[in-house]
């Protein structure tokens, strides 16, 4: 077989495995999903492996089994604290009278569209108080908030498959850590089977690290944004949704932090529009911001650091650029996803391509 022949069918193959991959997309989330869930329960199944009872050694499946059944325990814990705090929130937005909100603000949308129209003659046409009212209304209508839950219940049944299968694929990638391995192993030809359990051993150790850094990232950022808030005088059911929702924001780089701090004043104000005056609306504007000023310094001084620079092994401005051209490509998805897929391809280039400087110089804290 010649050159070509050879360089076109490689190319067929791969293109019918990149088919497949997206045909059947939700299989292969599931599968990376219980892999992550897997990576994150490792340590746990290691250290009950170290158990004895005398002579008695808990078997692999049993540890196996008690891991994921902690980590599903976590999640309805979770899931049973959060989402009625969520629906009193969400009750409260949908009641939230947009008229009495807009009219606060009247004065200062009047005096920003009278600025703007000195600079931009077509300003005098736009009505902000109109647009701004609509917009609010789209955010906080009891419409829309049916239609998420009315959508979520529609979804019982896909979920129900979903939790299944992921529980029942991460149940025998904790009880047999190579299952995974073997099964990516066998795409590559005999020849580089070393490299690639060398490459897989390496990632699966500082993805670890990365995905056990963000869970717990993300919930000490949910307690110091709620214990920030409470400081300041919110009550502590709003201060633990607002904290939960910066808590997961935060996994986007850059980005989040800067949404979760909008979000907060948004939920703070628009829910006591009534009982604050507009001199205590700008007190309380203020005092959040300073919250999550505080929370995202310590965060960006001592989590960040920790978390994307050492478990990942690569410098902040080499993580900073890798995020900022991920999410060019693929925006918010492309930004979560970066830092795993830089590291995974960090380690294969190692094992590969380390002939090359550039390579070498990436690669040398591995």
């Amino acid at each position: 077989m010649n050159k070509l022949a050879r360089y076109i069918l490689i190319a067929a193959v791969a293109s019918i495995i990149i088919f497949l991959l997206w045909y059947f997309k939700a299989i292969v989330a599931y599968v990376l999903i219980a892999a992550v869930l897997s990576i994150i329960g490792k340590p746990l199944v290691n250290l009950l492996m170290k158990i004895k009872l005398g002579k008695f050694k808990i078997p692999k499946w049993l540890c196996a089994g008690a891991t994921l059944a902690l980590i599903w325990l976590v999640v309805v814990i979770f899931f049973k604290t959060f989402i009625p705090l969520l629906v009193e929130e969400a009750n409260k937005l949908s009641n939230l009278d947009v008229s009495s909100l807009i009219e606060e603000f009247q004065p200062t949308l009047k005096s920003f569209q009278d600025g703007l129209a000195r600079y931009l003659p077509d300003a005098k046409n736009l009505n902000l108080e109109q647009s701004l009212t609509d917009q609010v209304k789209s955010v906080v209508s009891i419409g829309s908030i049916s239609s998420i839950f009315s959508g979520f219940t529609g979804f019982v049944g896909s979920v129900f498959i979903a939790i299944f299968s992921i529980s029942f694929i991460t149940f025998f990638f904790l009880k047999d850590e190579s299952l995974f391995f073997e099964g990516v192993i066998l795409v590559f030809p005999t020849k580089y089977e070393e490299n690639v359990t060398r490459a897989l051993n390496a990632v699966s150790q500082l993805l670890m690290r990365y995905f056990i850094g963000i869970v717990t990232e993300s919930f000490l950022i949910m307690i110091l944004v709620t214990l920030g808030l409470r400081i300041i005088g919110v009550p502590m059911s709003q201060g633990l949704v607002i904290g939960l929702i910066a808590g997961v924001l935060n996994v986007v780089p850059y980005i989040g932090p800067l949404i979760g701090t909008f979000v907060g004043i948004f939920l703070v104000i628009t829910t006591n529009i009534d009982v604050f005056t507009m001199a205590e609306m700008v007190h309380h504007i203020i005092y959040i911001a300073i919250v999550f000023s505080i929370v995202h310094l310590i965060d960006n001084i001592v989590f960040q650091p920790l978390i994307y620079s050492n478990s990942v092994h690569a410098h902040p401005l080499e993580i900073f650029i890798v995020i900022l051209i991920a999410g060019s490509i693929a925006g918010v998805l492309g930004m979560l996803l970066a830092i795993p897929t830089y590291t995974v391809l960090r380690v294969f280039a190692k094992e590969f391509f380390n002939n090359f400087r550039v390579v070498q110089k990436l690669t040398e804290n591995i």
